[in-house]
């Protein structure tokens, strides 16, 4: 099974089933979800500038230890938290085409993004992370959880050859769905 950096699979098949048509859908995680709730909101936690997470860094083409600009909120279907995402964009593009997302506020990245022909999405990589991990730390001061493990998907959207990663955790509540 190929694997990626830290720990990232490149494949579905060590997925757990009951998640995998979440994890695997490469469509707009958004439009899933208004689909299947009947009051579906995006929820800022943290904007701004701030360092991306370690295993960010190569991915974004990044020297370590630069700021980007980060977003991450959780998306709520019927107030019920159900997927913690966290954005991370290099600074010198937020003065380019991705202009825009600094200011989105409570609306959904996603409808910006699949609504534009010139993003085009890399492949979904996968894994689960645990308590030690950062994103599993950010979630954790937002919202409370009994699990130890969550699974995650993330891409990079590329826009005029400059890279957005979105990294999307799934919280156990999206099993009610």
């Amino acid at each position: 099974m190929p694997h990626s950096r830290q720990g990232w699979l490149a494949h579905p098949h060590a997925l757990p089933r009951s998640l995998r048509h979440w994890l695997c859908d490469e469509g707009s995680l958004t439009q899933r979800l208004q689909a299947r709730c009947t009051d579906f909101r995006v929820m800022p936690l943290t904007t701004g500038l701030a360092r991306p997470n370690l295993d960010e860094y190569a991915l974004l083409g990044m020297a370590p230890g630069a700021r980007a600009y980060v977003r991450e909120v959780l998306l709520l279907c019927n107030g019920v938290p159900v997927v913690f995402a966290h954005s991370v964009l290099p600074y010198p593009s937020l003065r380019g085409d991705w202009n825009g997302i600094s200011k989105l506020g409570s609306r959904p990245l996603g409808q910006a993004l699949f609504s534009d022909h010139r993003i085009q999405r890399q492949p979904l990589t996968y894994r689960s992370v645990h308590l030690a991990h950062p994103l599993f730390r950010a979630i954790t001061r937002q919202h409370a959880l009994h699990d130890s493990k969550l699974w995650v998907r993330r891409s990079i959207f590329c826009l005029n050859q400059h890279p957005l990663l979105v990294t999307e955790v799934f919280l156990p509540a999206i099993d009610t769905l």
